[in-house]
């Protein structure tokens, strides 16, 4: 009885140490698998961070490739658009300053240029065909009087265009009446024809003063909107102002340019005047001389 109770006993002591140990290794296992998953998830978490930092790593390349990129095009075209701007031809240069200030009164000061440009072009051409060779007719007019007297005169004036020929057929008409009479016409149809040779003119002159004045009014007008707009704002910045002034500065360039371009024709056709003037005075002596050597023939 004593020796089966102390085989129980070891029996019982074996197989309680042997279920120690399979636990004990079992808990060995399970930690070194829980470390193994723990250290595959630490590799992994770190494997997904190094993935997230390349990809905003290359994230913030490919950004700043694109900036670079975007920072060249302006570059590009802001050069592009200096260079075009200093390829401009003369007459783009004017339209885009034209529209700049503005269609109010730029384009009143167009219409003077206009109107003031076809008055003087057509006085120019009335005064080219008015242009009269005064020596040639003179001699002519001689020699008619000469071989076929006062009524072949009158055709030689008839034939002949200009003033100086008509102030000859006025003189030549009024030869029956006498030489006193004969002056008398050659000096009023003299002032008649100066009336004609100076028609128009005056409104060369009149476009000549409006063109710079309508310019100064534009300035005024754009000064005064600029510091409307400074008063609004209430603050002095140069963006606010600038526009205004620009549009100001623009209305009296233009302005005087017209006024510059119509005092030239101006003076041309003054001075055309003047000499076919000196011209009619010097006809006219010249005819009342051959008026007088005839009648006393």
């Amino acid at each position: 009885m004593k020796r089966l109770f102390s085989i129980l006993t070891i029996a019982g002591l074996f197989f309680a140490s042997t279920s120690m140990s399979a636990n004990m290794y079992f808990e060995e296992a399970n930690t070194s698998t829980i470390l193994l998953q723990e250290d595959e998830m630490t590799e992994e978490d770190a494997s997904d961070e190094q993935q997230e930092a390349a990809a905003e790593t290359d994230s913030i390349e490919v950004e700043e490739t694109a900036e670079a990129a975007v920072e060249e095009v302006e570059e590009v075209a802001q050069t592009a658009e200096v260079e075009e701007e200093e390829t401009l031809g003369f007459h783009q240069e004017l339209k885009k300053r034209f529209i700049e200030g503005g269609p109010g009164f730029m384009g009143i000061v167009l219409l003077c240029l206009i109107l003031g440009l076809a008055i003087a072009i057509e006085r120019i051409i009335y005064l080219n065909l008015a242009t009269t060779n005064t020596k040639k007719l003179s001699a002519n007019v001689e020699d008619a009087l000469n071989s076929g007297g006062v009524e072949a005169a009158k055709e030689i004036c008839r034939n002949t265009s200009g003033p100086v020929a008509s102030i000859y057929y006025q003189g030549l008409d009024r030869m029956d009446e006498g030489v006193d009479a004969a002056e008398k016409a050659v000096v009023a149809y003299g002032g008649v024809q100066m009336g004609q040779l100076e028609k128009n003119v005056s409104w060369v002159s009149l476009f000549i003063a409006l063109a710079p004045m309508l310019g100064f009014m534009g300035t005024v007008i754009g000064m005064i909107k600029a510091f409307d707009k400074i008063e609004a704002a209430g603050d002095m910045q140069p963006s606010l102002v600038a526009g205004g002034i620009k549009v100001a500065l623009l209305t009296t360039v233009f302005g005087l340019i017209v006024a510059i371009i119509l005092q030239i024709f101006y003076n041309y056709i003054v001075a055309k005047i003047d000499n076919i003037v000196n011209d009619m005075e010097d006809a006219s002596i010249t005819l009342i001389d051959l008026l007088v050597a005839h009648k006393n023939k």
